[in-house]
């Protein structure tokens, strides 16, 4: 099979689940192909680490899904590969007039999708997006749609979190060695939009507009070691090839007694050549001593400003107790923690790229409407376990903002409502009829729709901005979350809500399926 085959055999339309096709043509067969439907993406459950959780997500990789869609069809090629395949009796599992209405049809062309744009803060229970349109191909998107939304809102997320505890300090993503093969690349972009500065990864810094960012490798110091030359001379090299770029790993031999002294004199060289030092990194050992001992060091050889880049198996937790402990020990020594942490920047590799701790976000696609004549008919699934009931319906998402200006709620509502025009409004739990809110005029500043339409029959309809618009998107609606939702451990739960009419149609349907 030709390469160029093969890549787009394996990443164009046929880029599904086995069942996706299975039920397409059964729908073809059945005439509902062409039906009208609606199909809610959503998460289930907040990202949860073990030891730590969130408390809301970021969302992303929408604009990578628009153009994938846009790339995507179904071709010969693509019948004649499915026409291959056999039942158990040897029959062909896909029939002919099935594969030549693919052939003609197999496009994304008809479909409409209303979104959540990326970079919004977003909870459990809410659909990000929604599908609209023939049965068949918006059956066949779903394995590819939530490829690709659920993996780039669970990075972006993370990276938020990294965010949150970083500050205002350097945050880089170092995660393509230990990414899932060219999920790294997404992973980087989500990590972009959830809060990290830059990433290392070459190609899609490019591509977005960021320069890449590293320090060096090991392997250079060892080579030097091997033959016969000293750490001295290896940071030399570094340092001659990159004077105003030199950011030194000094961890190879030992940091502190030869990796941060070879540093120095080599900063020192730079600086009487008129060159300015960026940083040292440390990659191993206790890091928040070792960044109170480097930083010690630095200040008296006289470089104060020279950043500490810390790596190796971080997170926000462990972000979270490296500053801790460096703020407990400078107090006790009578050190400038404010200034000693403010210097800090840090790689974060493998526990970001593949969410460490949780590394799939339950996001599912459910059949929530379908289109008979002029109405949507809602469609129901049903679940011993009650939370696991979508919300039926063709609807919309609001976000409620309190008093505070603090987002308070979000309340899904049948399409034709306006909580806006609603006063006081009524909050419903999803699931349990004794818990209800109700706010009144003066507890509300404002509601805002969420769901954008971003794609209209095939054709994209919205704004993709660029990643530094989507940046002040998720730094907008983080100021707005309450602080409690966003607490590393034990986070506060944010209401997710229905109202009235959307309960009392949830309740109708569940008794009508259970009869």
């Amino acid at each position: 099979m030709p390469r160029e085959f093969r890549k787009r055999l394996t990443e164009g339309i046929l880029f599904t689940d086995q069942y996706q096709f299975a039920m397409a043509q059964l729908y073809f067969h059945l005439g509902f192909h062409e039906l009208p439907v609606q199909f809610d993406h959503f998460f289930r459950q907040y990202p949860d680490y073990g030891s730590h959780k969130a408390g809301f997500c970021v969302n992303a990789g929408l604009e990578w899904l628009l153009d994938w869609m846009a790339g995507s069809s179904f071709s010969e090629e693509d019948a004649d590969t499915l026409r291959l395949q056999r039942s158990r009796t040897g029959e062909p599992l896909f029939k002919d007039d099935f594969l030549r209405w693919m052939t003609t049809n197999g496009k994304f062309d008809a479909l409409t999708i209303h979104a959540i744009p990326e970079g919004r803060v977003v909870h459990k229970g809410v659909p990000l997006t929604v599908v609209t349109g023939p049965l068949a191909l918006a059956q066949i998107l779903e394995t590819a749609l939530l490829n690709q939304l659920n993996y780039q809102i669970l990075v972006a997320t993370k990276a938020c979190r990294l965010r949150l505890v970083c500050g205002s300090q350097l945050l880089m993503e170092f995660g393509a060695r230990r990414g899932q093969d060219r999920g790294a690349i997404a992973g980087a972009r989500a990590a972009l939009i959830g809060g990290a500065d830059y990433t290392s990864n070459v190609g899609i810094s490019h591509a977005l507009g960021y320069p890449p960012k590293g320090t060096h490798a090991h392997s250079m110091v060892q080579l030097f070691l091997a033959l016969g030359m000293p750490e001295l001379d290896a940071f030399r090299a570094f340092a001659d090839a990159y004077p105003d770029d030199c950011i030194l790993l000094v961890d190879t031999i030992n940091s502190l007694e030869s990796g941060i002294p070879n540093a120095i004199r080599v900063f020192e060289e730079l600086r009487r050549r008129g060159h300015k030092p960026v940083g040292v990194r440390l990659d191993s050992g206790d890091l928040a001593y070792l960044s109170i001992q480097t930083a010690r060091m630095l200040d008296q050889a006289g470089f104060p400003d020279v950043k500490i880049f810390l790596s190796n198996e971080l997170d926000e937790l462990s972000i979270w107790q490296i500053k801790t402990q460096i703020a407990e020990e400078a107090r006790k020594h009578g050190l400038d923690a404010d200034h000693l942490i403010g210097r800090l920047a840090y790689g974060v590799g493998t526990r970001l790229i593949t969410s460490a701790g949780d590394s799939a976000l339950g996001g599912v696609y459910k059949l929530v409407a379908v289109r008979q004549g002029d109405a949507w008919v809602p469609a129901i699934k049903l679940s011993e376990n009650l939370e696991k009931i979508p919300n039926p319906g063709n609807k919309q998402a609001w976000r409620i903002y309190d008093r505070r200006e603090k987002a308070t709620a979000d309340l899904l509502t049948l399409s034709d409502e306006n909580p806006c025009k609603e006063a006081p409004l009524l909050l419903r739990h999803p699931s349990a009829n004794d818990k209800r809110r109700v706010l009144k005029t003066e507890e509300v500043s404002g509601v805002e729709p969420l769901l954008i339409e971003a794609l209209r029959d095939g054709k994209v309809v919205c704004d993709l901005p660029p990643i530094d618009d989507l940046r002040k998107r998720r730094e907008a609606d983080v100021e707005r979350l309450d602080v409690g939702v966003k607490r590393l451990i034990n986070p506060h739960t944010y209401h997710v809500s229905v109202s009235d009419r959307l309960w009392e149609l949830k309740q109708e349907l569940i008794e009508t399926v259970k009869e």
